[in-house]
């Protein structure tokens, strides 16, 4: 299906601009018919350095601050830990960390174009900007006097390039100046009469040289003169002018390119790129991106009723007004999953707080990966989106935080194992934040260990289990140490934590953040355990670990319906301080993890329920996205089509005023606000959970997965089709409907392995071989296989047919 986001005006801020991405090189393309600029941006630009932000002896205030806090003195507790127990030195800066050593993820720079003229007679007619989705090409069309003039960009993964062509349709009308700026820390030469080059450092956080990196744009002009001068690139009197531009930084990290000299690298790139036609590289371009945007696809709405003509803010506004427009959910996952080939690719790093787009020295919350929810979001879709080695680049910074991790469980914990609390970087930070009122979050590894465990769920990999079990293992080692006994009901309980970036009222009527046992955490851990346990029954090791996980997994806290209905968030019942906060943490048991159930666990789910009704449906933009997968999971799709709109909703009016509350920009970008990409991927998550769903029915670990087709279909979503979709188990799906009801769906099994299938209240069990498929056909009218032989057998309310 083809899918345009469309606009009829030039950007005039980043939030209207678009995103071009491969992973590695990413570009915001605002389209100025004539003074253009072209934000950068490459995903190891990050300022800072390696750091021991341990705080030496930390354990030695542990025994007292887990003795405050069972004795519910959770103030004193909390002095403590911002005395003794946070990180050593500034940590994040507050979240303002591009000059200590904590670092942040910055902007490359800038590339400017102008063309040189005034406004021509009749001025600029015929304007036209879109991102086709289905080919990750931006495209900008105008007139100007009695031009034609058209522009192509690109982000090439074979080119390791951003690609700009420039046309006209009258000879010689294609002139122009380019330039490469950045804020700072960047100086801008020619190195040759078609070629600029901007190189720099940025900075260490301790007032020395950190990252390097270098930018070179090259020019190739048909039918007219290139050259340089005065730090800028001029193309005179061109038919066509074709823009190449490659950057590499030195960054040694976890991940990416191992490169000692940027400038020799980018060289290295740019020379075969010169010698090729636009076209063999925009072919290249679009090959290797359809290769997986093409895995999968989804229609909602009737054939023929897109409003792909219509311009993006106009639908936003449109929706926001009660109009119904169903395609546009489809547009919106559809870009969730261009937005995650454009920013995670195997071999790079993992997708930050805003993928790879920034336009900042200084991004929001230092563009970092905040490990109580927002970096897990991102990779929420990679699975069920049939994107699963994207997935790669997180795999990685988890396993690269394992050894300061150790450091850090030692320092504050005297513990085994790893782990990371609430914000980690590109140098591997590990330790407590700066302030005990978020800092002290200990869940963030046992959080990245899910999605640890999620990739094995879908594929079924066994050699990558084998790979990532002994992070598991670790990660475990690390909390079987940390839990505490709880005094008066002998529950285990970690201790000190927080339920993330959430306050508690207490008995006198003060307000805490440090706690034992917050619910989050006991979630966590269960789901931690039972998926350790699990790999080691699968890899057939640790026999006696498994045992103990088990029987410590039997003794967590369990979940608490509060007196007033709802799921307790922290062991006992307070009040919240902000009773419609953001974080539904309490909540994690619902979604992404699956103990909770409306089918399996009613009154806890009943409670679940309760508890998002009295947070209410207002929220940040990441905060929409996580409780649309949440009514999803409740079942109720009306709900989670509601939070949906919610996330659409336009936050910035045509005078560039902003609205409070999460929502959208003009360009589908997700507002937190500002701008956070995990809305992006959580909301293209949430419209595939109430489309197909495969979690098991409890969280006991060996229970099975249970594909649920169609589990919170609104009837504004009366019509529709989804391909490609993968299920845990090693499944693929297809599924149509009409008017609400399923009309058939196609399930193939890639690892050979049984499950439930549910639709409507019905239920069978599948057996299929590695490779086969069965077709679910709910009017029982005869169905074929992929072999074409009929293999029907009745099931009650559909016909079940099996093959290879």
């Amino acid at each position: 299906m083809n899918r345009i986001l469309l606009f009829d005006a030039p950007a005039r801020t980043f939030m209207e601009s678009m995103p071009l991405g491969n992973g590695r090189l990413g570009a915001m393309v605002f389209g100025d018919p004539l003074r253009e600029r072209i934000i950068l941006n490459e995903s190891s630009m990050w300022s800072g350095s390696r750091q021991r932000a341990d705080r030496p002896g930390a354990h030695q205030a542990l025994p007292r601050i887990r003795e405050l806090l069972l004795q519910g003195r959770n103030r004193e507790a909390e002095e403590l830990v911002n005395a003794h127990f946070v990180c050593e030195g500034k940590g994040s800066g507050h979240g303002a960390g591009a000059k200590v050593p904590f670092g942040c993820y910055q902007t490359l720079g800038n590339l400017a174009l102008d063309f040189g003229h005034a406004e021509a007679p009749g001025g600029i007619s015929g304007y036209s900007r879109s991102l086709d989705l289905a080919r990750a090409i931006a495209r900008v069309s105008f007139r100007r006097g009695n031009a034609e003039f058209s522009r192509e960009h690109f982000v090439s993964a074979p080119g390791e390039a951003f690609v700009m062509r420039i046309a006209a349709s009258l000879p010689g009308a294609v002139s122009f100046t380019a330039t490469l700026d950045r804020p700072e820390c960047s100086q801008t030469e020619a190195t040759a009469p078609d070629e600029l080059m901007m190189t720099g450092s940025l900075d260490d956080g301790r007032g020395g040289r950190g990252v390097s990196y270098a930018v070179r744009l090259r020019a190739v002009a048909t039918n007219g003169a290139v050259s340089c001068a005065d730090g800028a690139l001029k193309v005179s009197g061109a038919d066509e002018a074709i823009l190449l531009l490659v950057a590499a930084t030195d960054y040694r990290g976890f991940a990416g390119r191992q490169l000692s000299d940027p400038v020799a690298a980018t060289q290295k790139d740019v020379r075969p790129l010169a010698r090729k036609t636009f076209a063999s590289l925009s072919r290249a371009h679009v090959k290797d991106y359809r290769s997986r945007f093409d895995r999968a696809g989804l229609r909602l709405g009737k054939r023929g009723g897109r409003q792909a003509d219509v311009p993006l803010p106009r639908r936003l506004e449109a929706v926001a007004g009660g109009a119904r427009d169903p395609d546009l959910a489809a547009l919106y996952f559809d870009f969730g999953r261009y937005l995650l080939i454009s920013s995670s690719r195997p071999g790079g790093l993992p997708a930050n707080l805003q993928g790879i787009w920034a336009e900042e020295v200084q991004t929001p919350w230092n563009g970092d990966w905040h490990l109580d929810i927002n970096v897990q979001m991102n990779y929420w879709p990679v699975e069920v989106c049939n994107l699963g080695e994207l997935s790669e680049p997180l795999t990685k910074l988890i396993q690269s935080l394992v050894e300061p991790g150790r450091a850090t469980a030692q320092a504050y914990y005297h513990a085994r194992g790893w782990v990371a609390h609430v914000i980690t970087n590109a140098w591997g930070f590990t330790s407590p934040g700066e302030h005990a009122a978020w800092g002290a979050t200990t869940g963030g590894s046992a959080w990245l260990c899910e999605h640890l465990w999620t990739h094995y769920d879908y594929t079924l990999d066994r050699a990558y289990l084998a790979a990532v079990y002994p992070v598991l293992k670790e990660c475990a080692l690390f909390y079987l140490d940390m839990l505490i006994e709880e005094p008066r009901r002998k529950w285990l309980v970690t201790g000190p934590s927080n339920s993330p970036e959430n306050a508690f009222q207490l008995p006198d009527g003060q307000s805490a953040h440090v706690c034992a046992g917050p619910t989050i955490d006991m979630m966590q851990l269960r789901e931690l355990f039972g998926n350790t346990a699990r790999a080691a029954g699968i890899l057939g090791v640790d026999p006696d670990l498994t045992k103990e996980l088990l029987d410590k997994r039997a003794r967590l806290a369990p979940n608490q319906v509060g007196p007033d209905g709802r799921l307790q968030e922290w062991l006992e019942p307070y009040p919240e301080a902000d009773p419609h906060h953001r974080h539904v943490s309490m909540l994690y048991g619902l979604y992404p993890y699956h103990e909770i159930s409306p089918g399996t666990t009613p009154e806890l789910a009943a409670a679940a329920k309760k508890s998002l009704e009295t947070r209410g449906d207002a929220g940040t933009g990441w905060s929409l996205a996580w409780k649309i997968n949440l009514w999803a999971r409740l079942g109720d799709g009306e709900r989670a089509l509601k939070l949906l709109t919610d996330l659409l909703r336009p936050v910035m009016d045509k005078d560039f005023n902003y609205s409070n509350g999460g929502g959208s920009y003009p360009n589908l970008f997700c507002a937190h606000p500002p701008f956070q990409i995990d809305g992006n991927f959580g909301g293209c998550a949430g419209i595939a959970e109430m489309l197909l769903q495969s979690q098991p029915d409890s969280g006991a670990p060996d229970a099975p997965p249970v594909l649920r087709l169609l589990p919170a279909l609104p009837s504004a979503w009366a019509d529709g089709e989804l391909r490609g979709f993968r299920a845990r188990g090693g499944f693929e799906v297809a599924v149509k409907w009409r008017k609400g009801r399923l009309v058939s769906a196609h399930i193939t099994s890639r690892a050979g392995t049984s499950c439930l299938v549910r639709y409507a209240g019905t239920e069978r069990r599948l057996d299929l071989p590695a490779g086969g498929s069965a077709r679910l056909d709910p009017d029982l009218s005869p169905s074929h296989d992929q072999a074409g032989r009929k293999h029907s057998t009745r099931a009650s309310g559909f016909r079940l047919t099996t093959g290879r």
